[in-house]
C-alpha cells in the first residue's frame, strides 16, 4: 500500500440501508450474495451505488446461515461448502454482468473468513471457488494467515486485510465477538488503530503489545454502532492528514 493512499472496505448488502451514507468515503466494498445475508435486489442496489461512487467492488460469500449471520463455523462437508459458495459467486456475477460492473476481490464472511485463517481444509475451499472463476481479481486475506500462503502458492494476487473496529490477538486472530472487548466502537480510538498499522505496520494487541502486521485495505464493519459516522470521522481524519481514500 503506498503511505499515501488508504483503501477502507466495508462490508454492505446485510440489510442495515445505511450503504448510501458509507460509499461517498470508502475505497472497496464486500457484498453479501446471499449465503449470510443479501438478496438479488440487494446485491443490484449496492452494486450500482458502487459504480456511481466509484468504489471497487467485491463477493462476500459466506457459510450458508442466516440464522446466525455466517457467524458460527457449520457442520459442513467441504465440497456441500465449495457448491454452497459457488452458487453465492454465480449469482453475484449474474448481478455484475447485468449491471456491467467489474468483480476486484473475494473476501469470505464472518466465521467462514476466521476459519480460512487457520484451516487448510477451510482455506482449500476458499481457493477452488476463486479459480473457478476465470477472471482477475485479489482475494482479501489476514495477514500471516494459512488463506495467504496457499494463495501466494497458486499464484492468486491477495491484498492483506486488517480490521480498523477490531482487537487482536498476539497472534493476530480477532478477538471474539462473544467478548466484551472485541470492538473498538470509539471514533478517535479506532483512528489510532488505524494510523498505528499504517505508520508503524504494528497494531496494539489485547494483552498491550506491538505486533508486526501488514495490510493493504482496511475493514470497518457496516454493522458497527454507528458505522456512516465512523466511517466519515475516519476519511475527514485521513485526507486532513494527506491521505487519499482510494
Amino acid at each position: 500500500m503506498d503511505l499515501q493512499t488508504i483503501d477502507i472496505n466495508v462490508d454492505m448488502g446485510e440489510g442495515l440501508e445505511n450503504e448510501a451514507l458509507i460509499m461517498p468515503f470508502i475505497a472497496s466494498c464486500n457484498i453479501a450474495c446471499g449465503g449470510h445475508a443479501g438478496t438479488e435486489e440487494s446485491m443490484r442496489k449496492v452494486v450500482g451505488l458502487a459504480q456511481r461512487h466509484r468504489v471497487k467492488i467485491g463477493a462476500h460469500p459466506s457459510f450458508p446461515d442466516k440464522e446466525n449471520f455466517g457467524r458460527q463455523a457449520m457442520d459442513i462437508s467441504y465440497s456441500a461448502l465449495f457448491y454452497a459458495l459457488k452458487h453465492q459467486l454465480d449469482d453475484f456475477m449474474d448481478v455484475l454482468e447485468e449491471t456491467h460492473a467489474r468483480l476486484h476481490h473475494i473476501k469470505p464472511h464472518g466465521a467462514l473468513y476466521n476459519l480460512a485463517a487457520v484451516d487448510e481444509n477451510i482455506a482449500n475451499v476458499i481457493i477452488e471457488l476463486v479459480q473457478s472463476i476465470a477472471l482477475p481479481m485479489k482475494l482479501y486475506v489476514p495477514y500471516k494467515s494459512v488463506i495467504a500462503d496457499l494463495a501466494r502458492k497458486q499464484k492468486i494476487p491477495i491484498s492483506f486485510e486488517a480490521f480498523a473496529d477490531r482487537n487482536y490477538h498476539d497472534d493476530l486472530t480477532l478477538v471474539s465477538r462473544s467478548e466484551p472487548n472485541a470492538l473498538i466502537t470509539d471514533n478517535h480510538a479506532v483512528f489510532e488503530h488505524i494510523q498505528n498499522m499504517v505508520l508503524h505496520h504494528q497494531v496494539v494487541t489485547v494483552s498491550g503489545h506491538q505486533i508486526p502486521i501488514e495490510a493493504d485495505t482496511f475493514c470497518v464493519h457496516g454493522d458497527h454502532p454507528n458505522a456512516p459516522d465512523l466511517i466519515k470521522y475516519l476519511h475527514e481524519k485521513l485526507t486532513r492528514l494527506g491521505y487519499k481514500i482510494r
